[in-house]
């Protein structure tokens, strides 16, 4: 599986769940089904890579104003959110984390932020499919730390100048 194959399955899960991460991670795993182990791997190595790179303190402060707060649980499960919404959002909010202000559209902190299933669904398509736990999946080990200059969360007046258009549209 390639990269575009890769989003290509992420995009059609999240158009016919109709932005629901929950049944998103269940179409996932309907799709995943239909491939065989090594392919459910490739989408699953993809996916952690992806989850890695997105360890970062300015994603973390993003994922803060728009859940109004974020653990470390819960910056795990907004990775996850944030590959199910596309290439485009994903790459977008890498490239400057602000700009999820205009790439995302309504936001409903209940539902939205929260894509922990989706990082399940190869796991669970793996084990469905060969009866057996996925194996290691051969990637460097993920960053002990977020990568950047560590942000206070904490601090309104930090956020607000970090990601203005985010404190705009989600705190005022």
């Amino acid at each position: 599986m390639d990269e575009t194959e890769f989003w290509e399955l992420i995009d059609s899960t999240r158009g016919a769940a109709e932005g629901d991460p929950e049944e998103q991670a269940d179409l996932l795993v309907e799709r995943l089904l239909r491939l065989d182990p090594e392919q459910v791997l490739d989408f699953a190595r993809h996916f952690e890579a992806r989850y890695n790179r997105a360890y970062r303190w300015d994603l973390w402060g993003a994922a803060w104003l728009l859940l109004d707060g974020c653990s470390d649980d819960a910056f795990d499960f907004f990775r996850c959110w944030l590959i199910g919404q596309g290439r485009e959002v994903f790459e977008g909010a890498l490239h400057d984390p602000d700009a999820l202000a205009g790439l995302l559209g309504e936001f409903d902190e209940e539902v939205d932020g929260d894509g922990e299933e989706l990082g399940y669904a190869a796991d669970e398509a793996y084990e469905q499919l060969t009866g057996t736990v996925a194996p290691e999946l051969g990637l460097a080990p993920p960053p002990a730390e977020p990568e950047g200059t560590p942000l206070d969360l904490e601090d309104d007046r930090v956020l607000a100048e970090r990601f203005p258009r985010l404190w705009e549209r989600f705190r005022t």
